[in-house]
């Protein structure tokens, strides 16, 4: 059942690709003086990353004269910035990025990778220190190294002074500004205002505007190309984020496990195929998974449901938890927070799976192999025929007694055992004890 809704999820997602994706395409840029503006006001992440490598691709299938990217961002993964600013650097289409508000962090490091730079009255740039994901800034030398010698090297390329990149970096330089009249002083993280930028070359212009900005470009009648990201990149952005991926996962786990575990209820595991099912399709929509990932997900639960009625010692569970695991962290950009968002996801999902569990325990799949009738008296079982009627009665022992021995009552031949004494084979005997199914008795000729 959860199967085949993941698979036929999975298809009508990807049918509804190419109408998505038409839905969101630029206006059709004429050749010419064609630029194409780009507003990169989000956080520095994969999925800005993917967009931006769209763009760029049709600007110059457009053969656009300019790239204008209208840059307010508080930063973000150095690893994108890396792949964006090698985007820039590389591209056949000239980038201007013009500061609308905020270029911190990640975010100067795109800058710095452009043509040139363009500030609006008021912006600032600057403070691209690196931090962990609770915001503590990393100290680790080989870290900070490598992205001083990054911003540096991004400053170069447009001739910026390197030492004031990297001042941006790395608390523990001092500088001096003499051009501003300032000095950066240790422990402190410089941030340069747009009149200050201009100042040290850190910005070739200042305009209040986008169109401003435009005119900064001296081209001739330029054609305005604004690209927006497609529907599905924007729902594929989103399906990105961090705490949505890993809320994501958390559903996904908890749906199709209470599913498994839980036969009948239906919902859970329509809700853990549309968890999974939005993962993936939000990592394919942005470019990271792929089809083999999807198939390497199906395969884990096949193995998982194997499992549960294929005797395999552990083995298929193993090997579905792995193929599970592996492809939640292939489809992801990046392993290492892949990994992190998976393991909050289990642990989450296990407490929410434990209290469904002890809730709904007496429908629990488990009870198809636990073995819980009582065989109580009270419920109709006996264990053995009740003995109790015998006491008082007399018989003849059919076996010598050395204690043990067999007697017959009437019709029934009866184990009994002495006190301790013996009594030959043919003697009357009486039943003096019962005591559930032992039966004790005594020479009839001793007690008369």
């Amino acid at each position: 059942m959860v199967l085949p809704a993941l698979m036929a999820l999975l298809y009508m997602l990807a049918m509804a690709i190419p109408a998505f994706a038409a839905a969101g395409d630029s206006d059709s840029a004429s050749v010419g003086s064609t630029v194409y503006v780009v507003k990169v006001k989000q956080s520095v992440e994969s999925g800005l990353q993917k967009t931006l490598e769209r763009a760029y691709q049709e600007a110059e299938d457009a053969k656009a004269k300019h790239m204008l990217l209208v840059l307010n961002t508080l930063g973000g993964r150095l690893d994108s910035a890396l792949e964006i600013g090698e985007l820039i650097r590389t591209s056949k289409v000239p980038t201007t990025v013009y500061v609308q508000g905020k270029a911190v962090s990640a975010g100067t490091y795109i800058a710095l990778n452009a043509d040139q730079i363009i500030m609006q009255p008021g912006s600032t740039i600057g403070a691209a220190a690196v931090v962990d994901e609770s915001g503590e800034l990393v100290t680790n030398p080989k870290t900070l190294s490598f992205w001083t010698e990054e911003m540096k090297a991004a400053a170069l390329l447009n001739d910026r002074d390197p030492n004031i990149a990297a001042a941006m970096v790395n608390p523990n330089l001092e500088l001096e500004l003499s051009s501003l009249g300032r000095t950066k002083a240790k422990g402190d993280i410089l941030t340069l205002s747009a009149g200050d930028a201009l100042k040290v070359g850190y910005s070739e212009h200042t305009a209040a505007t986008v169109d401003e900005a435009l005119a900064k470009l001296n081209l001739p009648q330029p054609n305005i190309v604004n690209y927006e990201a497609g529907v599905l990149e924007r729902i594929g952005q989103f399906l990105t984020l961090p705490i949505v991926m890993t809320l994501l996962l958390i559903i996904g786990i908890a749906g199709v496990t209470i599913e498994l575990m839980m036969p009948g209820f239906g919902a859970p595991g329509i809700i853990g195929v549309l968890g999974f099912g939005l993962y993936f399709f939000g990592h394919y929509i942005v470019g990271f998974a792929g089809l083999e990932d999807v198939i390497l997900f199906i395969i884990g639960i096949l193995l998982l449901v194997s499992e549960l009625f294929v005797p395999s010692f552990g083995i298929l569970g193993i090997l579905g938890s792995i193929s599970l695991i592996a492809s939640v962290l292939m489809a992801a950009p990046n392993p290492k927070s892949a990994g992190l968002s998976l393991i909050v996801a289990v642990i989450v999902a296990g407490v929410i799976v434990y209290i469904i569990a002890k809730r709904f325990a007496h429908r629990g799949i488990w009870n198809k192999f636990i073995l819980r009738d009582q065989l109580t008296t009270a419920e109709g079982y006996v264990s053995t025929a009740s003995k109790t009627s015998y006491l008082g009665m007399n018989g003849k022992t059919l076996t010598p007694l050395r204690p043990a021995g067999t007697i017959r009552i009437g019709d029934s031949r009866i184990d009994v055992v002495t006190l301790g004494e013996f009594i030959p084979s043919g003697a009357d005997v009486t039943v003096i004890k019962v005591e559930g199914a032992r039966v004790v008795v005594g020479q009839l000729d001793e007690k008369n």
